[in-house]
């Protein structure tokens, strides 16, 4: 019994031994992988990191690539562009050698334009009809004159069209007479651009706006009374421009 003892202590003082020995053997084996799991780590890393920058790479020339493709475009248009305007060149130098030629087909045209403007002051809304209307009619004696060279017909022409269109941008108030109830009454005119006409009289009693839809002055509430004196104050540089609560025709 005491020698199977004695055999026991001897095999574990063996086996210590041998295990002391194999961790030994297997520490820088374990230290190794630690080493290289980590350094496959960092690879991973930076392999995300060029992944990141080759996709922001690509998308840049992605984005690039539809610049180029539309900058090709607007240099075709301009191309063309250029070369309607070279041709437009040869033309108008052409014709410059035929200035008889050119006088007899720009004084239809302005007649035509006398003509259209004359119409659209007969639709628009009814501001100023008898300066509008006066201003046409001296364009129409103007067109009747030799002494008067075509070029500054032209000119007239367009300083009257320039003026038809100065006001759908203005603000104006200015007086005049209008036809109330039967009877001619002495009132300011507001006028908003071309978006709103309204009068009122001088001692705001009665107020009315322009209604372009049916083509027809409507009498309007007193309540409006304190908002189109605002108005006309402001057209006429009293107070600043602001914000106005006035009716408005809703046209199709």
């Amino acid at each position: 019994m005491k020698l199977f003892n004695s055999l026991l202590l001897a095999s574990a003082i063996v086996a210590f031994p041998a295990m002391a020995q194999d961790d030994d053997v297997l520490k820088p084996v374990v230290d190794e992988a630690a080493k290289i799991n980590e350094s496959a780590a960092q690879s991973q890393e930076k392999i995300n990191q060029i992944t990141d920058q080759i996709d922001n790479k690509l998308q840049q020339f992605k984005t690039l690539n539809k610049e180029v493709d539309g900058l090709q475009v607007y240099n075709d248009q301009l191309r063309k562009q250029i070369e309607n305007q070279q041709q437009e060149m040869q033309d108008l130098n052409e014709s410059i050698d035929e200035v008889s030629v050119i006088e007899r087909q720009i004084t239809p045209l302005m007649i035509r334009m006398i003509d259209g403007l004359e119409q659209f002051i007969e639709l628009d809304v009814p501001f100023l009809p008898e300066e509008r209307a006066k201003r046409v009619a001296g364009l129409k004696e103007l067109m009747g004159r030799s002494d008067v060279a075509a070029s500054e017909k032209f000119r007239r022409v367009m300083e009257a069209y320039q003026v038809e269109m100065e006001y759908g941008r203005t603000m104006e108030a200015y007086n005049g007479m209008h036809t109330i109830n039967g009877q001619e009454r002495d009132v300011e005119f507001l006028r908003l651009g071309r978006t709103a006409l309204i009068y009122q009289t001088r001692d705001g009693s009665s107020q009315g706006a322009w209604n372009k839809k049916t083509g027809q002055w409507e009498r309007l509430s007193g309540s409006y009374r304190t908002q189109i004196t605002k108005g006309l104050r402001m057209a006429k540089k009293q107070l600043a421009p602001d914000m106005l609560m006035l009716p408005v025709a809703i046209t199709d």
